[in-house]
């Protein structure tokens, strides 16, 4: 999963030209106030403990088949846009069936990596997170697979990408692949959030970060929407 670059402490009216978006966030004296709570349990997600569901009832990471996301933004100076579409495909991971959510990511309209994630409901309504191949482009080739894992390689385990009751100061480890993909996230609130899909009011911000790199991302997450701001990009449209 990557990390983009995070935004902290901005104000409530926001460069458009900078971000392709406006969006209310905490002040990184605020953010640090928040009382955080001991990680979520990972044992809501071991593939042992059975439940898991194709269907889809989080509001904030909906998994029904077809929905599509597509958020564009400006990086180093490219034109960057991220398509994210659930699948019509299922994987087997650790012996638990997962959905196939495929993020397709351009610059300037060239293809730069094109990553399938693996995810699955828990019985209480966390999104749990098995596992993510990915084909990193240059030039129209694969060069790279580097960040790929699965949940049931030695020494793994699931994540939890989405919590069952997401509230300000809860943390979750998202990847469970020790040196490969570990990326955590912390919920710092919500707010009001415009992008050029619309407007939302019911949202949440989470912060992930990257232990293995010191990378940290902001995303937005509205309800029944999903993903509307993923650091520098913002949600242009949604089906």
């Amino acid at each position: 999963m990557i990390i983009r670059t995070a935004i902290f402490g901005l104000a409530a009216v926001c460069d458009l030209a900078l971000l392709q978006a406006c969006h209310d966030t905490l002040p990184v004296s605020l953010a640090e106030a928040i009382v955080f709570q001991a990680p979520l349990d990972l044992a809501l997600c071991a593939p042992d403990r059975g439940g898991f569901t194709l269907a889809s009832s989080n509001p904030y990471f909906p998994l029904d088949v077809g929905r599509e996301w597509v958020l564009q933004g400006e990086e180093g100076g490219a034109a960057i846009e991220l398509r994210i579409t659930v699948l019509d495909v299922t994987e087997t991971v650790a012996g638990v069936s997962t959905h196939v959510v495929q993020e397709l990511e351009s610059a300037d309209g060239v293809l730069v990596e094109d990553s399938r994630n693996f995810f699955v409901e828990a019985s209480d309504g966390t999104v749990c997170y098995f596992g993510e191949h990915l084909d990193i482009y240059e030039g129209g080739t694969i060069v790279s697979h580097e960040g790929s894992w699965r949940a049931d390689d030695a020494g793994n385990q699931p994540g939890i990408i989405m919590p069952a009751r997401p509230r300000a100061g809860v943390k979750f480890q998202m990847e469970g692949a020790p040196g490969i993909a570990q990326d955590q996230g912390a919920i710092l609130g919500g707010g009001r959030v415009s992008t050029p899909a619309g407007t939302f009011t019911k949202t949440i911000r989470v912060r992930e970060s990257d232990p293995l790199d010191g990378s940290r991302d902001n995303k937005v997450f509205a309800q029944d929407v999903g993903v509307v701001i993923d650091g520098t990009l913002a949600l242009v449209s949604n089906k």
